[in-house]
Order: C-alpha cells, then sequence, then structure tokens
C-alpha cells in the first residue's frame, strides 16, 4: 500500500499536531482511563469476595443512578456557568480522593462493604458533574475542521483502555489483590490532575449563566428544536435500549458450551472499535455525519441480532466485533455534528443531556442500563438467543423509524447546515453566534 494510501485509512492526527490541550487531554484520558478501568473491575469483585451475593454486585449500579442523572443534568449547566479548566481539575482530583478511600478501605485487617457502595455513588456524582466540561471544552480547544479526527483519536484512546485496563486488572487482582489495584487508580489519578492543572483557562462564554432548573431546562429546549441533535440522542437511546444485551452474555456462553468465550464476548465490542478507530483516516472527509449515526446504530442492530442467530461461537465473537464498530461510527458522527453546531453557551448543558443516554468509566448509564433490563426480561421470556436477535432487530426498525420521522438528521450536511455554518464563522472571528434562548423560542 502506497504512502498516501496509508496516510488515507490511518488515524488523523491533525488535532494532536495543531492542539496543546488536546495532547495534554489525550494523555490524561489514557492514564484516566487506564486507572479507572483497573478500580472498575476490582470494585464488583471486591463485593462479590465480601458478601458472595450477585444481588449486592448489582445492587452498585442502582446506587449510581440517581447520581449520575441529578449530576449529569447539573454539571451541564455548571460547564457553561464557570472555568472548564477549573471543574475538571476539581472533579478529577475528587475522584483521585475516592480512589484513595478504596485503598485505605482494602488495606484495612477487614476491608468494610458500605464504603465500596458510597465511592460508587461518589464516582458517579463527580463523573456526571465532569463529564459535559471534558465533552464541552473539545470544541473550544480544536480546529473546527477537525472535529471528527478529535472524536476518532479520543474514542480510540478510550477503547485501548477499555481494552488493555480490564486485562491488566484481572491479572492485578488475581495476583497482588485489590490494594494494588486500587493503589494503580490513585497513582493514575496523580499523574491525570497534574496533567489538568497544565491546560489553559476556559472561562464561560459571555460571562457565564449562573445554574439553575431554568437553564437546564433552555438546554434541554434548544436540542428539542433542534430535529438534528434530536436525533442524535434519539438514535442512540434507541440502539442502547434495544440492543444493548451484556447483562445476558454468561447465559449465551452457557447455551452456546463455551463457557470460555464469556471474557471474549464482553472485549470483542471494544476490539471491533479499536480497529475501526485504527482505520479513521477516512471518517474526517466525511461531510454527512447524519448518515454516520444512522448507518452505524443500524449495523449495530443488525449485528447484534446476528450474534443471536448464529450457533458457532466465532461467528458470533465476530459479530459482536462488528458491533462495536457499528457503535463506533454512530458515535463519531454524532460527537462531530454536537460539536459543530451547539453554540459554545449552551455546550456544556447539551453536553449533559448526552451523558444521560452514554458515560464511560465507572458510572452507568441510562441508556445501557435500560438496555440490558430489557435483554434480562426477555431472555427470561423468549430464552437468550430470541433476545439477542429480536432486540437486534428492533433496533433496526426503531432506527429506520426515527431516520423517517427525523428527514433533517438523514441529510446533514457540514458545508451547508446553518447551525454548522455559524459555528463556524463563530470560531473562525467572521460573525457572532446567535441568541441560543432566542434560537430555541
Amino acid at each position: 500500500m502506497s504512502n498516501s494510501r496509508l496516510s488515507s485509512v490511518l488515524p488523523d492526527l491533525s488535532p494532536w499536531r495543531s492542539s496543546r490541550d488536546f495532547r495534554l487531554l489525550f494523555f490524561q484520558g489514557t492514564v484516566t482511563f487506564f486507572g479507572s478501568f483497573m478500580a472498575m473491575i476490582a470494585l464488583p469483585l471486591q463485593i462479590k469476595h465480601l458478601t458472595d451475593s450477585p444481588l449486592a454486585v448489582g445492587a452498585m449500579g442502582a446506587v449510581e443512578l440517581v447520581p449520575l442523572v441529578v449530576c449529569g443534568l447539573y454539571g451541564g449547566a455548571l460547564a457553561d456557568a464557570v472555568d472548564r479548566r477549573r471543574l475538571i481539575l476539581l472533579t478529577e482530583a475528587g475522584l483521585g480522593v475516592l480512589a484513595l478511600v478504596l485503598l485505605v478501605n482494602a488495606l484495612l485487617p477487614e476491608p468494610m462493604l458500605w464504603p465500596l457502595y458510597v465511592v460508587a455513588a461518589g464516582v458517579s456524582a463527580l463523573s456526571g458533574l465532569q463529564r459535559p466540561a471534558l465533552d464541552s471544552l473539545m470544541a473550544r480547544i480544536v480546529p473546527h475542521d477537525q472535529l471528527t479526527a478529535a472524536a476518532a483519536l479520543n474514542a480510540l484512546r478510550y477503547q485501548s483502555g477499555a481494552i488493555a485496563g480490564p486485562a491488566l486488572a484481572g491479572v492485578v487482582v488475581a495476583y497482588a489483590g485489590y490494594a494494588s489495584a486500587y493503589a494503580v487508580t490513585v497513582a493514575a489519578f496523580v499523574v491525570s490532575v497534574a496533567l489538568c492543572a497544565r491546560l489553559r483557562p476556559a472561562p464561560p462564554a459571555g460571562g457565564g449563566e449562573r445554574p439553575s432548573l431554568r437553564s437546564i431546562a433552555d438546554g434541554a429546549r434548544y436540542a428539542w428544536s433542534r430535529p438534528v441533535l434530536l436525533g442524535t440522542y434519539a438514535v442512540d437511546l434507541a440502539a442502547m435500549f434495544f440492543a444493548f444485551p451484556n447483562t445476558i452474555f454468561p447465559f449465551l456462553a452457557d447455551e452456546l458450551d463455551a463457557e470460555w468465550a464469556l471474557g471474549l464476548m464482553y472485549a470483542a465490542g471494544a476490539v471491533g472499535s479499536l480497529v475501526l478507530g485504527l482505520t479513521s483516516g477516512w471518517v474526517s472527509r466525511v461531510r454527512r455525519h447524519g448518515l454516520l449515526v444512522v448507518f452505524g446504530a443500524a449495523g449495530w442492530g443488525l449485528a447484534i441480532a446476528a450474534a443471536g442467530w448464529f450457533s458457532n461461537v466465532w461467528l458470533v465473537l465476530v459479530c459482536l466485533a462488528a458491533a462495536g464498530a457499528g457503535d463506533m461510527l454512530s458515535a463519531l458522527g454524532r460527537s462531530t455534528i454536537w460539536n459543530q453546531t451547539i453554540p459554545e453557551e449552551l455546550r456544556g448543558r447539551l453536553a449533559g443531556i448526552e451523558v444521560l443516554s452514554y458515560i464511560e468509566v465507572l458510572s452507568y448509564s441510562v441508556g445501557p442500563q435500560l438496555g440490558q433490563v430489557r435483554a434480562g426480561t426477555m431472555a427470561g421470556w423468549t430464552g437468550t438467543r430470541p433476545a439477542f436477535w429480536s432486540g437486534g432487530l428492533a433496533c433496526v426498525a426503531s432506527v429506520a423509524l426515527l431516520a423517517a420521522l427525523l428527514p433533517k438528521l438523514i441529510s446533514y450536511h457540514a458545508d451547508t447546515d446553518e447551525d454548522a455554518l455559524r459555528r463556524r464563522a463563530a470560531r473562525e472571528g467572521s460573525a457572532p453566534e446567535a441568541d441560543p434562548a432566542g434560537a430555541a423560542a
């Protein structure tokens, strides 16, 4: 393959070269993901070790959900009202303190159970506060025409951590114990805080608006008034609700007589996403990002349906990897549309709404959480494999229906969309952004 063809396939590194703050956040995120995944594996395992109760392990998701919803929405309003760098730095330091609590508890002669739930809830709350600030900062530090490439690099960073972090965490917990795993997490947050401290200040646009229910409602009204944005949220929630079957992977492995493949099932999606990320150079040249959202989500659903249809475990793993690639493609389209079109004054609040459909690291999200409930309930009624293929087909049907109801999502073009052009002009300093409150009205 010639150098020109190779460069058109490999990830676009333009954001890395053009933005110092992007490089800092890339390294910070890499370190944080690695340390957080270490704790993400150790925490439920320690609860299992202390209680030997599946219900006690599942309760961790319950204590995380409410803080995620409340703090995700409030964190979005807060990101539009304060210096985003300061918010990121403080919440990252708070996450490091919670990791230290886990370490101290693990070092006790008889570790206690209740601090594990308190930390899980605290991590969910701080992640909900931090994530909108992180997401909304990206459009400020990366040039407008490099936003898709930045999304691909961020996703590549996350998927690498999602594969390496749990794998190494399992080894550390098995051979060195929970305290060692938490010690790695603490060290990771120390490095992460140091990197965050080097970011440039990011004061709120226009002086900021004090966080309130009204300001959150303004963000929701703006999203509702924009069919393209509404479509990205709706497609993502539909895909996660109908076709997120991770909770029944153990039962699928049993039916296929392949208990040995359970870990591979959980990792397959991340592998597919990683492969797409490593060959994502072409995505930077795409202008119809709404098509990426729709086709990626539909591909996710088809691949999940196929995983429930095949009886060969290797074909199932290939399907799960293909599903991960589809999810990655849809995520790149969503991220690009958000960063290209949302006014700076509302970026945090819209990112807060995004948190409700998807958030990473230690906290669960509303979409996948509901999707796991659906998959488990359907598996109890119809069996494991029908729960897969019925959910996958329902995902495809719902995505097709949403695309028909929201045609502006399909027709979105980065070079002609009014919001994208307005945002580009504002970034280039040639025109002010329209008043978001007036636009929403």
